[in-house]
């Protein structure tokens, strides 16, 4: 009930702000539904499924996403990446367990942000994302080159079976085909030169139709769509859960991959106005629905899409009322112009995604990374090379665990060192006492990485009957790190060394003192800096200043 109050208070306060921004959002909408249009053609085929449901799918997710999701300017429909993996659940199971695998990610998806799981995706690290990001550029780009080359093979569900069945059947290439495409990459190329007004990818698309409707061109074409809005229909074999359960690993991909292309395309959007931030939690909940009802109307799972969303944003959009102004003109542009789309050339939509996947390649990250540490060129490398050659899901799962074991890497450098006796102790110290005390500097987290090298470089000092270890520099511990540091204490309270601590961090010395072993090592044995620990234990023998911080 929380839920639909909240709901319910927002779309009043949208109300609100849709009638002082009514010229920009219907501006932005009608824009993006430009841009979109041959977008969601283009990617419904390179799903393996009828250009129809590409549109259907921009609509109907587009409103719905819109309304209910949390970024006020996000745009919604079919995109690439989800075409990636798309393609293969397609080609191994259909369109119909398709939809049912959309249902599916849709309720994952509304369970994570009730979960208040939308802010995670801020956790992987860049590297990952370009490594996916190229990959599926890579992956869109072969894909086409069967509509490019006018080639009417069977999809194949894997990257190489797919390039190979291609190669091994150029000797039957369209070359009509072939001039279309090349018209329409040469005109996406260079047409912003001229105008932004109008996309270029809908005049390529416009041109290559009427090109091959005039010249009689025998090529492949998207054929018939009906000239009908999408309406609500029945999902066949729902209630077999034999089924579902053989489909719960397709809707964890799709609910992963919609989820994260979501959420990154809203924190792009966020960089480029001032107005609200989207709301992570929110957005989740919105594409899930989304994504359960699209199903209904003949939809393929949808995601946030960057591209559209910075078009809308460019051309006016501030509000939800741009995305559902959206999905009205595609609407209005199925019920007008469906007949005519029927002759759209296969090389024409191949030449829009061919392009596309090339402006999606991050240069500039390549570029970075290459500059920047080899490790995260590697993470980006292995990311993108299983992206191609095996699966998006794992291959975000590979790059996760290798940033993560990178990261334990750079973490378990632990800078651990013994300080000089003339840097270590104050002014006056006795000769015969200085030789009894070993002062060690700590730098950096004592967790499970660094634990092991934490106790044994302690372990080779010499006797001593005194060992301070300044930890001013140490942000925190973990149960690894706190283990190792009482097995310290016991091994140098065996040869009779006193432990004490200096410069604790107020996290350190709660965990110290939630565990007990803080009790263990003394309290008055713990101070704040190094000199007022040496002090303490030669109170008459030296004159001690003010502590200083060490």
């Amino acid at each position: 009930m929380r839920l639909i109050n909240k709901f319910s208070g927002d779309l009043q306060v949208w109300a609100r702000r849709s009638l002082a921004h009514w010229r920009g959002d219907l501006t932005g909408g009608i824009t993006a539904a430009v841009v979109a249009l041959p977008l969601a053609l283009a990617f419904a085929v390179a799903s393996g499924v009828d250009p129809k449901a590409g549109l259907y799918t921009a609509i109907v997710a587009g409103i719905i996403a819109a309304v209910f999701g949390g970024s006020p300017v996000q745009i919604t429909g079919p995109t690439g990446a989800m075409a990636v993996v798309l393609v293969g659940i397609v080609a191994k199971y259909g369109i119909e367990q398709v939809w049912i695998a959309g249902v599916m990610a849709g309720i994952i998806q509304i369970a994570l942000g009730v979960a208040k799981l939308g802010r995670l995706v801020k956790f992987i690290p860049y590297p990952v994302t370009a490594g996916f990001t190229n990959g599926i550029a890579v992956i869109i780009f072969c894909g086409q080159l069967n509509n490019f080359f006018g080639l009417q093979l069977p999809r194949s569900e894997y990257f190489l079976p797919g390039l190979w069945q291609t190669v091994m059947h150029l000797e039957g290439l369209n070359w009509a085909s072939v001039g279309l495409a090349t018209v329409v990459i040469v005109i996406k190329l260079f047409w912003a030169r001229i105008t932004t007004t109008v996309p270029g990818s809908l005049v390529g698309l416009v041109l290559a139709t009427m090109i091959s409707a005039f010249f009689h061109l025998n090529v492949p074409t998207i054929g018939a769509i009906p000239q009908s809005l999408p309406l609500p229909q029945s999902i066949p074999h729902w209630n077999d859960f034999g089924l579902i359960r053989e489909l719960i690993n397709p809707a964890l991909a799709l609910a992963a991959l919609g989820s994260i292309e979501s959420l990154l395309s809203a924190v792009v959007a966020d960089g480029m106005t001032v107005s609200d931030k989207h709301n992570s939690d929110r957005e989740l909940i919105g594409q899930g629905l989304a994504n359960m009802v699209v199903p209904f109307f003949g939809g393929i799972p949808a995601t946030g899409a960057i591209a559209r969303t910075a078009v809308n944003l460019r051309s006016g959009g501030r509000t939800r009322l741009s995305g559902v102004i959206h999905g009205v003109t595609l609407a209005i542009i199925v019920l007008t112009l469906a007949p005519l789309a029927a002759q759209v050339p296969l090389a024409a939509l191949a030449g829009i995604l061919m392009v596309t996947s090339v402006r999606m390649i991050e240069w500039e990250a390549i570029g970075l990374l290459m500059r920047a540490t080899y490790s995260d060129f590697g993470v980006m490398i292995l990311t993108w090379a299983v992206t191609i050659f095996f699966d998006l899901v794992l291959a975000v799962e590979i790059g996760l665990i290798a940033a993560g074991a990178l990261f334990i890497k750079r973490m378990s450098d632990l800078n651990l060192a013994r300080i000089p006796e003339t840097e270590a102790f104050p002014p006056g110290v006795p000769l015969e006492l200085s030789k009894q005390i070993a002062v060690y500097r700590v730098d950096g987290p004592v967790f499970f990485g660094a634990a092991e090298r934490f106790v044994t470089f302690l372990r080779d000092e010499p006797d001593v009957k005194y060992l301070i270890l300044r930890m001013r520099f140490v942000p925190n511990m973990d149960t690894t790190g706190l283990v190792a540091l009482e097995d310290i204490y016991r091994d140098l309270k065996r040869h009779g060394c006193h432990l004490l601590l200096t410069g604790l961090q107020p996290e350190v010395q709660a965990l110290l003192d939630r565990s007990g072993l803080l009790d263990k090592i003394g309290r008055d044995n713990c101070f704040e800096t190094t000199d007022a620990a040496i002090c303490a234990l030669t109170p008459t023998e030296i004159s001690c200043p003010l502590p200083l911080v060490r």
